[in-house]
């Protein structure tokens, strides 16, 4: 025959046996302490409420009923005798309902405190899981929680980090971003998520995706924020690789217009070439066109060049300079199907910017628009100073590049900037405008269109804003 330990007992069983417990506890209790023969339901109470806390509704109702017989049994005159008067019934009775009640709600309120704990350690579990980086600080900045992501990007293990300020985690240069973050913060506002870079404890440096949200107390009143860190690196490497795929790729449909474009120079060259020979006396004066010719040819194989080396860092440019640079390329294609261009370019319009890189963006557009125009359509690039369309009101330049061509379809394009997506079924890559979209980001800009379908009306119209100056991560994180 087996012997059951206290440990060993079924759940069930151990929840009843400690609810016929605590009524005999408390009639121990009123025995022995005089106070109490006072007002002994208080402790009959006290003894069903924890019966349906600790063990649930069941053993605190069974509680309860063995109460009644233990208050009538050995509480009420004349004791061990199963007489009540009608006072004593009454009291017995309302002893029952308000012990039944407190059992209920002692079951309602152990129930929410379980479901509480589950979906704690529910949300504990997936901080702890997760692959991004999760921590928080207080409101000063003192680092209070760090999950095994943060371990794996920073390098720190949450026992060296818990207790130290995040500004262990910027970069010397970027000093001022967390405390304007902080302050930002504790004046009640919001930080959208934005790109920057981190040190990792042994010194090298990751660029990261913080997501920063406040904490707040009962009162809502903020005392810290959490942040979400995610590692851009093999991100950014796939998109570096897309991007110079990109780039030949727009270099190799520009290869048949540039060799166009010098096929008629070198033939110039050769015919002048031949009539210095055959007629000394004008020899020179053949010569010095055949010079202006060659110095033709090296200004297109420049601004081929100009589409696929970057600059070291952004310089001013000229922005009518440079797309009058690229729709130069294009004179031939647009010469071919008798495109009406109209040019409106106000001059002097500088930016600070990679000019290659803007060189792509037009390049990028004009073509899209040239092929999706048919014969006798008409292309209108416009250039002009202005400020941005929303509330910060940068000063910087728009510009305008629209056709009268098919149109693109409504459905494709909330998805025209995503990469691999192209309404150009055969021929197109689905990287262009991807690129395009990148690159107005990467000098702080942004880039809108409209486009109709309809008959008569069809047309495609995409506009861009360039600022003068372009904010750095560290700015932009401050505001």
């Amino acid at each position: 025959m087996r012997i059951w330990t206290t440990s060993e007992l079924p759940k069930p069983l151990a929840g009843y046996g400690a609810a016929a417990a605590l009524p005999g506890a408390a009639l121990l209790v009123w025995r022995i302490s005089p106070v109490m023969h006072q007002n002994p339901f208080v402790l009959f109470v006290a003894a069903v409420i924890i019966s349906a806390r600790f063990f649930g509704f069941g053993p605190g109702v069974f509680s309860s009923v063995l109460s009644a017989v233990l208050i009538d049994y050995g509480v009420f005159h004349p004791h061990f005798a199963w007489s009540l008067s009608n006072k004593n019934f009454q009291e017995l009775l309302i002893f029952l309902l308000v012990s039944v009640l407190a059992s209920g709600l002692a079951r309602q309120k152990s129930r929410a405190e379980s479901r509480a704990d589950q979906a704690l350690q529910h949300v504990v579990a997936i901080v702890e899981s997760s692959a991004d980086a999760i921590l928080s600080k207080n409101i000063n900045g003192i680092i209070t929680s760090w999950n095994p992501g943060a371990e794996r990007l920073y390098g720190y293990r949450a026992q060296e980090i818990i207790g130290k300020h995040i500004s262990i985690l910027s970069p010397p240069e970027q000093q001022g971003e967390i405390p304007n973050l902080l302050e930002k913060l504790r004046r009640g506002g919001s930080v959208q998520p934005y790109m920057t870079e981190r040190v990792r404890k042994d010194g090298t440096r990751v660029n990261v995706y913080l997501s920063i949200s406040p904490i707040r107390n009962r009162r809502g009143e903020v005392v810290g924020a959490s942040t979400i860190a995610q590692d851009l690196t093999s991100q950014q490497k796939a998109e570096e690789m897309l991007r110079k795929n990109e780039k030949l790729a727009t270099a190799g449909r520009l290869a048949a217009a540039i060799a166009h474009e010098i096929n008629n120079p070198l033939e110039a060259i050769g015919n002048l070439l031949y009539l210095a020979r055959r007629d000394k006396s004008k020899s020179d004066e053949y010569l010095e066109t055949a010079e202006n010719e060659v110095q033709r040819v090296v200004n297109i194989a420049q601004q081929t060049l100009g589409l696929v080396r970057d600059a070291a860092a952004m310089a001013p440019l000229d922005v009518s300079n440079v797309l009058e640079e690229v729709v130069n390329l294009y004179t031939r294609k647009l010469n071919a199907k008798k495109i009406r261009l109209e040019k409106k370019f106000e001059p002097g319009v500088e930016i600070r910017g990679f000019s290659g890189e803007l060189r792509q963006v037009f390049s990028n557009l004009i073509a899209n628009a040239i092929e999706a125009m048919p014969e006798q359509g008409r292309l209108l690039l416009r250039v002009e100073r202005s400020h941005e369309w929303t509330n910060s009101c940068r000063p910087g330049v728009h510009v305008t590049v629209a056709d009268s061509g098919q149109g693109i379809a409504p459905q494709d394009v909330a998805h025209l900037f995503e990469p691999f997506f192209t309404s150009k079924k055969e021929s197109g890559t689905g990287l262009g405008l991807w690129l395009t979209h990148n690159i107005v980001q990467k000098h702080g800009g942004t880039i809108r269109l409209r486009s109709s379908t309809s008959p008569g009306k069809s047309g495609t119209v995409f506009r861009l804003f360039l600022p003068k100056t372009t904010e750095t991560p560290e700015t932009a994180g401050s505001h």
